[in-house]
């Protein structure tokens, strides 16, 4: 199996992902690896780890979550690896529930999402965020 880490999804990942038919609710897992130091466009709070900037991201993002239905099910530091094998671990899993990908467009494309967003990118070294159904549906 092959991994890779992106801070963005392609053009071609966005489309499909959104372009998906609409099914209703869903989590998503987000696999988090940060940077050791922050990295701002504006050369600003270099002294912060990249952990530290995201969670300026992760505290603001709840009220976006909010505003379209959604929430935030866990956020917690990987502690460990029981079964299987990577090359490295990730630094953090957070799931975030959405109502429909159309809530998670509309707080992606939100004017408050695009205020915080930079926190994400300045702490992030790559991620993986996967979408996931309840079962049954």
């Amino acid at each position: 199996m092959h991994v890779t880490n992106a801070v963005f999804p392609s053009m071609e990942q966005a489309s499909a992902f959104f372009g998906s038919p609409e099914n209703g609710p869903f989590v998503m897992v987000n696999l988090l690896k940060f940077k050791d130091t922050a990295e701002y466009a504006d050369g600003s709070d270099a002294d912060l780890s990249g952990a530290e900037a995201y969670a300026r991201y992760g505290k603001a993002v709840q009220s976006c979550l909010a505003s379209v239905g959604g929430r935030q099910v866990y956020a917690g530091p990987v502690t460990g690896l029981m079964i299987g094998e990577v090359e490295e671990l990730w630094d953090m899993v957070a799931l975030a529930e959405y109502p429909s990908l159309s809530a998670m467009q509309a707080m992606i494309a939100s004017a408050e999402y695009q205020a915080i967003e930079h926190h994400r990118k300045a702490g992030l070294t790559g991620q993986l965020n996967i979408r996931t159904s309840p079962i049954g549906r």
